[in-house]
């Protein structure tokens, strides 16, 4: 290979450089990067070749450093998630089940195609994108290698090993050989090989502190109990520099999350949520002209509040069911669309509609002209209702500018809600 680094020698740096650069990778049966012949079934394909940023080539059953239940995931099952990211969940078991019937028949590749879940596929997904920079699912590369790589380039830098080696001025029948300079050599003798922070600063294992927070919370307490007044431990930590604490370093803003009501009769489902949040029109959701396919099990609209970040958008994530939520998930949903039917928060954290609109805003949208729920009524202002006109299938997209009024109010709506409830610049709200 041309180049070296953790950017060509990690798969996974390989496949989101490759898709970052609109240059996805090619299932190949050979390793060679120049005579092997394109092979796009995964059940009989034996490596994956990139042309970005170098061009090389990967076993599909090299092990990566995404983790699933503590266990190295092969490339196979990296790239056979990336290819199904837009269908939906059971589509996406029923394939990775039909890949590995044909890879273990006697003309298939062999190995077994591993299933993420849906919160790791998504974790994996958006990291490949480049919408993350952090994986809780990915493993850091290897220090010691990185810094026995980087070792081994300041040797050959400066001679002491690999590259070319200088011929004596006298070999006969040669010619001259260039000596380097004693005193760029001497230079090149106190160089110290680089590391990154965590060689630096933390060593290579990680050190356990939490025997001094113990400790620290022992000593704490008692000066709580014998500081008296809060006024007077205020000013004592004032007067004492060494107390005061530092600033704390800003966290990565999760993603907020507005959940879908998955009910038949609802005017907004996944296959026409983004053309009308994003798009400002309402299409109805089976009609030809939606943006997104109604099978997908979840979406991202990027919108900018200015009154919670004036300068980076926010990034939604949409779905209509929350069975694959983690515990802290409920503490990101910002948003509910409701059609008034009870039976939708079944499953919810909230399962009261009182208890879910405390801490959620709710939101309901129906035809113009036509009364609004009472159930939807009874739940009070923690409901926003909205209506929009009725859908013209002669008249199509045309006239429907008023839509676009209805959902700046919402996005009106939202905003103020998160805002309210504590989301920041660089933060979300705490769990409740």
């Amino acid at each position: 290979m041309a180049n070296s680094g953790p950017a060509v020698t990690d798969p996974l740096l390989c496949l989101r450089h490759s898709i970052a650069s609109n240059h996805p990778p090619v299932p190949t049966t050979s390793p060679d990067v120049v005579a092997s012949d394109p092979e796009p079934n995964l059940a009989i394909a034996t490596h994956l070749q990139f042309t970005e940023p170098s061009r090389q080539s990967f076993a599909l059953d090299i092990p990566t450093r995404f983790l699933s239940s503590e266990k190295s995931v092969d490339l196979r099952s990296i790239y056979f998630a990336w290819q199904k990211k837009d269908v939906a969940i059971p589509d996406y078991f029923a394939s990775a089940e039909q890949l590995n019937e044909q890879l273990s028949a006697p003309e298939g590749a062999g190995g077994k195609v591993q299933h993420l879940v849906f919160v790791e596929r998504l974790d994996l997904i958006t990291w490949l994108e480049g919408a993350s920079d952090e994986s809780e699912y990915i493993k850091g590369l290897d220090v010691e290698a990185t810094a026995a790589q980087a070792a081994g380039s300041a040797q050959v830098a400066s001679g002491a090993a690999g590259g070319i080696a200088t011929i004596p001025s006298g070999a006969a029948g040669t010619r001259p050989g260039k000596q380097i300079d004693p005193r760029l050599a001497e230079i090149y003798n106190g160089e110290r090989t680089m590391g990154d922070r965590n060689s630096v600063l933390r060593g290579i294992k990680p050190t356990d502190f939490s025997h001094i927070r113990k400790s620290a919370e022992t000593f704490l307490g008692r000066s709580r109990n014998r500081a008296g007044p809060a006024s007077t431990g205020a000013a004592n930590i004032a007067s004492n520099p060494a107390l005061v604490s530092l600033p704390k370093k800003p966290g990565r803003r999760p993603d907020p999350i507005i959940l879908l009501s998955p009910s038949a009769s609802s005017l907004l489902r996944m296959g026409n949520i983004k053309s009308f949040l994003d798009a400002g029109t309402y299409i109805p959701p089976d009609s030809s002209l939606a943006g997104s396919t109604s099978s997908a099990n979840i979406l991202h609209i990027s919108r900018l509040l200015p009154s919670i970040d004036p300068q980076r958008p926010l990034r939604f994530i949409l779905v209509d069911t929350p069975e694959q939520f983690k515990p802290d998930y409920w503490a990101r949903v910002v948003a509910v669309f409701t059609t008034g039917q009870i039976w939708q928060f079944k499953g919810y954290k909230w399962q009261s509609p009182p208890d879910l609109f405390k801490n959620a805003l709710g939101i309901y949208v129906g035809w113009r002209g036509e009364d609004i729920p009472s159930t939807v009524k009874g739940w009070g202002r923690g409901v926003v209702s909205t209506q929009v006109d009725k859908w013209n299938s002669h008249a199509g997209m045309q006239g429907r500018w008023r839509d676009r009024e209805v959902v700046e109010g919402l996005w009106g709506a939202i905003e103020e809600s998160m805002r309210n409830r504590g989301w920041g610049k660089d933060e979300g709200p705490g769990v409740k």
